[in-house]
């Protein structure tokens, strides 16, 4: 009976350890993908991690923009707006039309090539807007607040407050927008040297009242120091008319209030609305009249016409370049 009793002892031993390997080796196995499951969650983790810290808020006009990384297909919808990213270095995927452009400005023409145009400013072609797949969108208050809901609908959309002389603000926040805040301040900084070292050489001749006005259909503007003009004549410290020595944007006058355009030198530049240029037949009609030859600065041959892109409508760093050369031009400083 022993005999035959002991191969089934050994069978059952054999069984029992083969059992016990078995079970060894699922339990081991189970332990390495419960351990892969962790491993992957902590990967996702970290990449949820970077992209959120990849994540820019923005505080802008209209509330708070998240721009996500380094923005690399912008639209922008002003002229200034188009100037600021040009000048740090971003070509726009997508622009509206130069106020006095076809459709460029001709100092920005060669830096626009292949740029779709968006049509007006005040009033930008939505849904091209759209098909350009923007990952921002640059605007402003005054212009564009009636479709920001839209635009933000489309990308991340950054409104700048207004479009007076608020150029360096507006500059600034467009850098933000972009990641590229500590190259703006750079640029921003080497601009006001340039008018520092501008304001050295100009020395007593800034003591002359400049007046800045514009013609246009039927009236004129007097420009104050709440300009692009006006605050850069500000910061090289020239004296302004009492009529213009003011941090206002600007007034319309009638003819017989000429002689708050009177001043020691006179700019001018004239809007023409369509082909009837009624803006320059409003300046030959003004310039004809009696009170306007009476003025001292008329009287004593001061009074220039300058370009209305680089004195008033370009409203950036660019314009502000070819504003500072020309003021120094017209002043005889080299």
């Amino acid at each position: 009976m022993s005999a035959i009793h002991k191969p089934s002892w050994q069978l059952l031993i054999a069984a029992a350890l083969s059992l016990m390997l078995l079970v060894t080796g699922c339990s081991g196995g189970q332990n390495n993908t419960g351990s892969q499951p962790a491993q992957s969650q902590g990967q996702d983790q970290d990449a949820a991690t970077d992209t959120k810290s990849d994540i820019r808020k923005v505080k802008h006009a209209m509330g708070e923009a998240e721009i996500k990384g380094t923005p690399e297909r912008v639209v922008v919808l002003t002229s200034e707006g188009t100037e600021a990213l040009l000048g740090l270095g971003v070509k726009p995927v997508g622009a509206v039309q130069s106020p006095r452009g076809n459709p460029w400005h001709d100092h920005i023409k060669d830096k626009m090539q292949d740029v779709t145009v968006l049509g007006d400013e005040a009033q930008p072609n939505i849904e091209l807007i759209a098909s350009l797949k923007p990952d921002l969108i640059l605007g402003n208050k005054v212009r564009h607040e009636k479709v920001y809901s839209q635009l933000s609908g489309i990308a991340p959309t950054v409104f700048s407050e207004d479009l007076a002389g608020k150029w360096k603000p507006n500059f600034m926040l467009y850098a933000e927008a972009l990641g590229k805040k500590a190259d703006g301040e750079k640029l921003l900084a080497d601009f006001d040297k340039k008018v520092e070292e501008a304001k050295a050489k100009l020395g007593d001749k800034t003591k002359a009242k400049v007046s800045l006005i514009r013609f246009q259909p039927g009236k004129i503007r007097l420009y104050m120091k709440d300009t692009f003009a006006g605050v850069m004549l500000s910061q090289l410290g020239f004296a302004r008319p009492a009529s213009q020595d003011k941090d206002e944007f600007m007034q319309v006058i009638a003819k017989e209030q000429l002689a708050d355009a009177d001043g020691d030198v006179l700019f001018y530049w004239v809007s023409d609305h369509g082909e009837k240029k009624e803006g320059s037949k409003y300046r030959e009609e003004v310039m004809n009249d009696p009170l306007w030859k009476n003025l001292n600065v008329v009287k004593n041959n001061k009074v220039f016409e300058v370009n209305d892109v680089v004195w008033n409508i370009g409203g950036s760093i660019l314009s502000a370049e070819l504003l500072l050369d020309d003021i120094l031009k017209r002043f005889d400083v080299k």
